[in-house]
């Protein structure tokens, strides 16, 4: 697992979309979304893109378990949810800077929540 990680973080460094896959808190089944991402050293941020409305958040909150999927190169981790106003806020920034204030204020409509998923 340790390569699959490896070169999971390689892909992510190259790349502005990800698949991820959460398990439904209800139907319990894997469900696969692609997402923006944001990777600083070992820590992937994700944004949910209508904050804690959006399902793969809720599911995230029910069960940690997330897959990550980079073109092909997956691996398994824990979510951790980010939930304070000003930690939020800079994942929010963060974003801003990859992928520009505007498609950010275009496609997240609410900004209440993060995610975090430490890759080590």
């Amino acid at each position: 697992m340790a390569r699959a990680k490896d070169g999971l973080k390689e892909r992510l460094e190259r790349y502005r979309q990800i698949k991820i896959s959460v398990v439904g808190r209800k139907s319990k089944r894997k469900i696969s979304m692609p997402v923006w991402f944001v990777l600083e050293g070992e820590t992937l941020y994700l944004l949910p893109v209508a904050g804690s409305k959006t399902q793969w958040y809720k599911n995230l909150v029910v069960n940690p378990a997330i897959g990550i999927d980079a073109r092909g190169v997956n691996a398994e981790f824990q979510a951790v949810p980010i939930t304070g106003p000003k930690a939020v806020k800079s994942v929010v920034d963060k974003f801003r800077e990859k992928y520009g204030g505007a498609d950010v204020k275009k496609y997240y409509s609410e900004s209440d929540v993060a995610v975090l998923v430490k890759l080590k």
